[in-house]
């Protein structure tokens, strides 16, 4: 059975990475033997929709669990319709967290531990000292579903999945400012209508299928 792990380096005495969407490694590791592979994660510096990206790479590598440190709700959902366990609060070395899991000491967490944009600051550059504190905002994500699958059963289901992303440093008044929201809120949508658009391409691949 192959597990995955989020890894901050290529080998089994790596630490488990929190992150999971912006981790530096995806170790699929063979519980059987042990054999393990360190899978490079490419979309550690993009800006948006990297829970999706990551979620999908570790079900393609054929990972029936992921192992992480923290989880945000789009990479959750997603792994969740794969049917993938997600089990969180993972520390220690990559092999110690492999071990644990094949003697059946760790649990699946029954949802999100963190929001959406988690670990955003570390691979962008974290704030500069100073700079005053973020606060939450609310985030949209596509809910994944049942209905139309794409391969492996992971399906891109309806309606919209409610995340939790982060609003640009508050302004004196303890308000974001217009221009900071508009810029939050164009990047929602650019994610929105990528998202829309790699959905209608999977519903005109399915209508073009022959029964």
């Amino acid at each position: 059975m192959k597990i995955a792990i989020s890894s901050t380096g290529p080998d089994l005495d790596s630490q488990v990475d929190p992150r999971f969407g912006r981790c530096q490694y995806f170790m699929i590791v063979e519980l059987d033997d042990m054999s393990f592979e360190a899978v490079p994660n490419a979309g550690l510096a993009q800006g948006g929709g990297v829970g999706i990206q990551s979620a999908t790479v570790v079900a393609n590598k054929g990972a029936k669990c992921v192992l992480t440190g923290n989880v945000g709700p789009n990479a959750y959902q997603t792994l969740s319709a794969a049917g993938l366990d997600v089990i969180t609060g993972v520390s220690g070395t990559v092999g110690e967290a492999a071990r644990q899991y094949k003697e059946s000491r760790l649990k699946p967490a029954e949802q999100p531990t963190v929001g959406a944009y988690f670990g955003a600051g570390e691979a962008k550059g974290a704030p500069q000292p100073g700079m005053p504190p973020q606060a939450p905002r609310p985030g949209f994500g596509m809910g994944m579903g049942r209905g139309m699958g794409m391969g492996r059963g992971m399906g891109m289901g309806r309606g919209m999945g409610m995340g939790r992303g982060v609003w640009p440093a508050m302004a004196p008044s303890g308000e974001a400012t217009r221009e900071d929201e508009l810029v939050h809120l164009k990047e929602d949508a650019r994610m929105l209508a990528e998202q829309m658009d790699n959905i209608q391409k999977r519903i005109k691949e399915l209508e073009n299928k022959k029964p």
